[in-house]
């Protein structure tokens, strides 16, 4: 909990994708993506909660009936305007501040969810991020993004491009002068990859992921040894 609200992680998820079909629900070690998503966001300190935010498709269906049976809270939204969705998925969650995660992200680490949530706190960002290498020393794919409820509310009403729609914080770099946007680098040495990509986007993602002798629970040194 902080002075906006609760913390929420809302983990966008699809079954849809054109890149890599039904990779939510791809296995990793005999346990589903979307699994090791929660399993993995479940050790960050700094949430109250999660919310699972899948489109409202006849196959995405089967994604909610799996993360119902898992006890995962979710929900069903929009399936091209995830602003909208993402929006319906905070208000449902009382989330106060939305921390952003991506379902194609397996191995991301609560330790750098919970450095963001802080660094966010104790500066004035309207945003910060750390899930891509973008002026900043991270790899791909252990952190998240962070903003309020009310910026994403905000978001809703300004956004009109398609593009700001499907991709619910675009409205944000597509304006970056009118926004405070903050990125930090890892304290660690050994962990200032960006050269290192651990994100599950296409078919040769998941096959390296898949053929690595990876676990759930791992710790993100152990992973950063593994992949580099």
């Amino acid at each position: 909990m902080t002075s906006k609200g609760k913390v929420v992680a809302i983990v966008q998820a699809r079954l849809g994708s054109s890149r890599l079909p039904l990779k939510s629900l791809l296995c990793l070690r005999d346990l589903p993506v979307i699994d090791w998503v929660a399993r993995r966001l479940a050790a960050a300190s700094r949430l109250d909660g999660i919310m699972v935010a899948v489109p409202d498709t006849p196959l995405d269906v089967v994604l909610l009936e799996h993360l119902r049976r898992r006890g995962i809270p979710c929900m069903a939204g929009p399936e091209d305007d995830v602003l909208a969705r993402f929006c319906q998925a905070a208000k449902l969650a009382d989330a106060g501040l939305v921390v952003r995660v991506c379902a194609d992200n397996p191995l991301i680490w609560g330790g750098a969810v919970d450095r963001l949530v802080d660094f966010y706190c104790a500066g004035r960002w309207d945003y910060a991020y750390n899930h891509i290498p973008r002026n900043n020393l991270w790899p791909d794919g252990l952190g998240a993004e962070v903003l309020s409820r009310e910026l994403l509310e905000s978001l809703d009403q300004k956004a009109v491009e398609p593009s700001q729609r499907e991709h619910c914080l675009n409205y944000i770099w597509d304006n970056a002068k009118k926004f405070r946007i903050g990125t930090f680098d890892p304290d660690e040495e050994w962990l200032r990859r960006p050269d290192l990509r651990l994100d599950m986007d296409r078919p040769d993602d998941f096959r390296r992921l898949a053929l690595r002798p990876i676990s759930p629970d791992m710790d993100v040194r152990a992973i950063v040894d593994i992949f580099g």
